[in-house]
């Protein structure tokens, strides 16, 4: 707060008193100047003063604490006491100006609505009238000057207050703004930050896509590289054991001329030698007849018509013979032509090996031994089957070993190791299939195994008639029953064999396998069922067959031929299963009742357990249900 220069407005000489023209006092020396100045006026005046001051002057507080009083600072003109008589004009030209400090920093003023009535100085109504003229100026200038220092920091303290609220206010939006833009660049860093993440994703993805594709890229090179390197090795080795096959075959076909020939000769000489001892029979039997023509007589007509008659009976012999086996085999003749071509080749194979065992001192039973142990660790596994067929493939092209001789070692394991139980029919003709698309001359022998072993895998069936075999037994080793220490198999485990190797040739039929060619594949199946509905008879051993051979091929040959197979199942519900029934044998009832539910539970729209290898070789979608409409129709008994 700026001083204050006060000037008196009285004569500077009052009663012979002077004033100094420029004080410089403090608030409490100018008390004290004052209070000597009364006591000389009151000593000089010749009128007494009815009051006289007793006590100081002190200034208190608004709440009564004793206030300081420097830093006040009054300066007054001497020209004011020069002229008393033109006080008046001199008043009128003085005016306040800056020639003191008026310091009132130790006043405290309040901010209650009471305080404007309280005053500062804490002084006696009575002494209103003692004071002098000087002093009651200064108490108005204070007085005054109290009021508008109040009103001044009023409007100070008001001004402070609607600033601080607007600053408040201000700071209050700018806050809001900030945390607002703060709020909005972190929505926006979030965004920038998933954008970021994604194209970071999507950056690594196509880069791992790239190397991938790069790995996949230098397999397939290295993979191609690799077969060809192995095509090449192959068709080198192919062709020495081709050529290793062919002096083998050019070697035992010139023996086998040359023991024909022997045997020829031989045939020839025997029959020479046989005809010069029945030449010289005739002439002494002639010369005998002439001598004793008169001794005696001999039925002409029954020695000659002898031969004639025997002959006679000989050819009715054949003949019967030949009815009576037309009637015993039922089979069709396309099948039994097909069965005798590869039991043909099967025997001239296996005179093949065996002249080629007896020219050769090598024991090829550690090849059986072998193929026979890959064979049995078959399963139903898309890798164990790649690999059994791999290896197998790597035997039939040693040169070691004979290719017959591995080939035949071959059929005759696959065929005896399905009669196991616990073998994988399916996985087992994926071998079958892989193998032969390699080696097409192994499917017939194969093929010929299993006509060897079972008979309705041709099919045909044998009656059984007392005329034609001595006894049962002999029947019955006819169609397959196996033969232990002179006994003979129960028929209970002669079906389970039965079974065993239909679903073998049934699983056969219908092997696919993506990049091979089945050479038997479905339209055989189709063929063999054909075949078997045309010419077999219904009986406890064809029911089973035809039950087995459904299980394993009816879901395929149902996706093939749809209505055709339809039909087929139309007539074995309509006559095969008709012919079991009327036999009314309680044994039949379990096989039949089998049959009957396969085909009214339409079993064949499911596919069968285990035909798809765990990696899915084969296709794995169901032909849909809705394909087929209505019921069974009566159709025509052949189907070719």
């Amino acid at each position: 707060m700026e001083a204050v220069k006060l000037e008196i407005r009285c004569p500077q000489i009052v009663n012979g008193i002077g004033l100094e023209p420029d004080p410089d006092w403090s608030f409490k020396s100018l008390l004290l100047e004052l209070d000597s100045l009364e006591k000389k006026l009151n000593l000089s005046s010749s009128v007494s003063l009815p009051f006289a001051k007793t006590k100081s002057r002190e200034i208190y507080g608004e709440k009564g604490t004793k206030r300081s009083s420097n830093a006040f600072v009054m300066r007054v003109s001497d020209e004011e006491f020069e002229d008393s008589e033109g006080e008046n004009e001199k008043v009128r030209d003085r005016g306040l100006v800056k020639a003191a400090r008026f310091n009132c920093n130790e006043f405290y003023f309040s901010s209650d609505d009471d305080s404007d009535d309280q005053p500062c100085l804490d002084v006696q109504t009575y002494l209103m009238n003692e004071v002098g003229l000087v002093e009651s100026a200064l108490y108005e200038l204070t007085h005054e000057h109290q009021l508008g220092v109040k009103e001044e920091i009023r409007n100070t303290i008001s001004a402070l207050e609607t600033d601080l609220m607007n600053e408040s206010e201000k700071s209050s939006s700018a806050h809001t703004k900030v945390e607002k833009y703060r709020e909005a660049r972190r929505e926006v860093e979030r965004k920038f930050d998933v954008q970021y993440q994604r194209r970071v994703a999507e950056g690594l993805d196509n880069h791992l896509t790239a190397v991938q594709r790069d790995h996949e890229l230098k397999s397939q090179i290295e993979e191609r590289k690799i077969r060809s390197d192995a095509a090449h090795e192959e068709a080198k080795r192919r062709e020495k054991a081709l050529q290793e096959e062919r002096l083998r075959q050019e070697k035992a076909k010139a023996e086998a001329e040359l023991q024909a020939k022997l045997k020829a000769e031989e045939a020839n000489r025997a029959a020479l030698e046989a005809e010069r001892i029945a030449a010289k029979e005739a002439a002494e039997n002639e010369a005998a007849k002439s001598s004793k023509a008169n001794t005696s007589e001999v039925p002409q007509t029954e020695a000659s018509g002898g031969p004639n008659a025997t002959s006679s009976r000989v050819e009715n012999d054949k003949t019967n013979k030949s009815e009576l086996a037309g009637n015993m085999l039922r089979a069709a003749e396309s099948a039994l032509k097909l069965e005798r071509e590869r039991l043909q080749k099967l025997k001239e194979l296996e005179e093949i090996n065996q002249s080629l065992r007896s020219s050769s001192n090598q024991n090829f039973d550690s090849t059986g031994r072998l193929i026979g142990r890959l064979i049995r660790q078959i399963s139903g596994n898309k890798d164990k089957v790649s690999t059994q067929a791999s290896e197998l493939v790597k035997i039939f092209n040693n040169p070691r070993c004979p290719q017959t001789i591995s080939i035949a070692y071959f059929a005759q394991k696959v065929v005896s190791n399905c009669e196991s139980p616990s073998h994988s029919a399916f996985a087992c003709a994926h071998v079958i299939v892989l193998v032969t698309s390699q080696f097409p001359q192994a499917m017939d022998l194969v093929l010929a195994e299993i006509h060897r072993a079972c008979i309705y895998t041709v099919p045909k069936h044998i009656s059984y008639t007392k005329s034609a075999f001595e006894s049962k037994e002999a029947y019955w080793k006819v169609i397959g029953y196996k033969e232990d220490d002179g006994k003979i198999e129960s028929t209970t485990d002669y079906l389970v064999r039965l079974e065993s190797y239909m679903k073998l040739y049934g699983a056969l039929v219908q092997t696919e396998v993506a990049g091979c060619q089945n050479v038997h594949g479905l339209k055989e199946g189709w063929a063999w069922l054909a075949r078997f509905l045309n010419a077999l008879p219904a009986n406890m051993y064809t029911a089973v067959a035809l039950y087995a051979f459904l299980q394993m091929a009816g879901f395929a040959l149902f996706r093939k031929y749809r209505s055709q197979f339809m039909k087929m199942l139309n007539f074995i519900s309509e006559n095969f299963l008709n012919a079991l029934r009327s036999q009314d044998d309680p044994d039949l009832r379990p096989i039949t009742s089998k049959i009957q539910c396969y085909l009214e539970d339409k079993l064949f729209l499911q596919e069968p357990e285990g035909r798809t290898l765990h990696s899915s070789l084969l296709s794995n979608n169901m032909a849909p249900e809705s394909d087929y409409h209505g019921p069974y129709h009566q159709q025509s008994r052949h189907f070719y």
